[in-house]
């Protein structure tokens, strides 16, 4: 069915949406949609997978719009779950953009406004809800959303919700909308036991999945540049992004959120034009904000956690850097999808301690293939390893060899303390120091030196 269809034109949509697509840039539909559209809109529950950047989000707005059709009533009638707030924003924008020619309305709920605000919105009406979950439950429970028209729920992302500890309030979300409904997830990875997760609610679904999981795009070009500790890795980082012309507009994503800060600092003290940090501490106004002057090219550098690698979508990022590798092996493909998006080429570049080989591996054997190596550049200083960072690494080796081996004992575990003496004979350095401090002292039986004396022990005073 996929082979015979070559333009969106294919998928017998309406005139408002075939217009709007058109303005959209759109040419001709992606694998994806190609795969899952066709069985959206014949209403069967899906589960679709597929790379980052490949046009999931179309792929499941289309015909949802297409299913909704036109305004009708104030009640909602389909529910869109997303796990960020920057993704939420992101698909409303999808939403807005495909159904321009209609009188659908959409609306986003998210964090970091009013709950009462909000409330006050869905019951001026609305068609479609785009939410996190938190924040679904949240205006749910003023009362003022009801949920008996939901008809379509879909879930972006399903794989980082049940990460990120959404299961329950997706549980709450199932409770109170209709168990008559069509379903689809979506995301780039999907694990097994997410598969396990989903037989709650998709029934008997078609599972669309045009690559392999945990795939990467085919426009990003990936390298690993092995650094040996923390402040090289700044002094690379600083050295390539000073070549504004080839990098420029890049994400620089962290662990942490003081890394993003203080990387965020120190580059825009080092660097011609404006760097943001993006992470959840970061108020909503302020995120927007940053968010919208990246898309528009104001902020060359956008340092940022994880929170934002599912959120961003901007089509003419040249470079992704993992300043960190990241724990979750799937949040590497999230990352770099960021990049080379809409049949644009781009760069993901990865910087990895000794003590995040062992993670490099780990990816390279989910992702298929190994990232290839690139060399320190000769004018880059390499810093010497401090102590503590030193010692911080060896730790966390020792605790990826034992995950490999439980009988590793490693290089912190408890060894006997000792010496060799002149004569090149082991002594237990306990008895060593026995020797160094003389012999000691005999106790007398109330713990004093030279025991209870009493009175006649005792030097009598003139």
């Amino acid at each position: 069915m996929s082979q015979d269809i070559k333009t969106f034109s294919d998928f017998k949509l309406n005139k408002q949406l075939l217009t709007a697509v058109e303005e959209a840039g759109y040419q001709q539909p992606t694998e994806i949609q190609q795969k899952a559209i066709p069985v959206l809109l014949a209403g069967h529950d899906l589960m679709g997978i597929a790379p980052t950047g490949t046009g999931k989000t179309a792929a499941y707005v289309l015909p949802l719009l297409m299913k909704v059709k036109y305004a009708q009533g104030n009640t909602p009638r389909a529910l869109i779950l997303a796990p960020t707030r920057e993704l939420v924003l992101q698909i409303e924008e999808v939403v807005r953009q495909f159904s321009a020619y209609t009188d659908l309305r959409c609306l986003a709920l998210i964090g970091g406004k009013g709950v009462m605000a909000q409330a006050e919105l869905v019951l001026q009406g609305v068609d479609i809800i785009i939410a996190t979950p938190g924040r679904f439950l949240d205006v749910y429970r003023t009362g003022s959303l009801p949920t008996r028209q939901i008809k379509t729920f879909i879930m972006d992302e399903a794989d980082k919700m049940m990460d990120m500890g959404f299961m329950h309030q997706i549980n709450s979300i199932l409770e109170v909308i209709p168990v008559k409904r069509q379903n689809a997830l979506f995301s780039a990875t999907m694990a097994e036991k997410v598969v396990r997760l989903s037989e709650n609610f998709l029934e008997f679904p078609e599972r669309v999945e045009v690559e392999p999981q945990a795939t990467t795009a085919k426009t990003v070009s990936q390298k690993l540049y092995e650094v040996p500790n923390h402040k090289t890795k700044i002094n690379l980082l600083l050295y390539l992004l000073s070549n504004q012309e080839e990098f420029n507009r890049v994400i620089v994503f962290t662990k942490t959120k003081k890394a993003a800060d203080d990387i965020s600092k120190y580059l825009g003290r080092k660097l011609e034009g404006e760097v943001r940090v993006l992470h959840a501490n970061k108020g909503q106004n302020t995120r927007i904000n940053t968010m919208d002057a990246f898309k528009e090219g104001n902020v060359p550098v956008l340092v940022a956690t994880d929170v934002a690698s599912r959120g961003i979508d901007v089509s003419m990022v040249s470079h992704v850097f993992n300043f960190d590798v990241p724990l979750i092996y799937e949040d590497y493909v999230h990352r770099i999808g960021r990049t080379g998006r809409a049949e644009q080429n781009g760069v993901a570049i990865t910087f990895m301690s000794p003590a995040e080989a062992y993670h490099v591996a780990k990816i390279e054997e989910m992702i298929r293939q190994p990232i290839p190596r690139a060399f320190i550049p000769p004018d880059v200083t390499i810093e010497k390893t401090p102590f503590t960072e030193e010692q911080q690494m060896a730790r966390e080796i020792d605790e990826q060899k034992r995950k490999e081996d439980p009988n590793f004992k490693g290089a912190f575990h408890e060894k006997k303390r000792v010496f060799k003496n002149p004569k090149g004979k082991v002594v237990d350095k306990n008895q060593k120091k026995a020797k160094e401090f003389g012999p000691s002292v005999k106790k007398g039986p109330k713990g004093r030196r030279g025991g209870n004396r009493g009175a006649k022990g005792r030097r009598k005073l003139s």
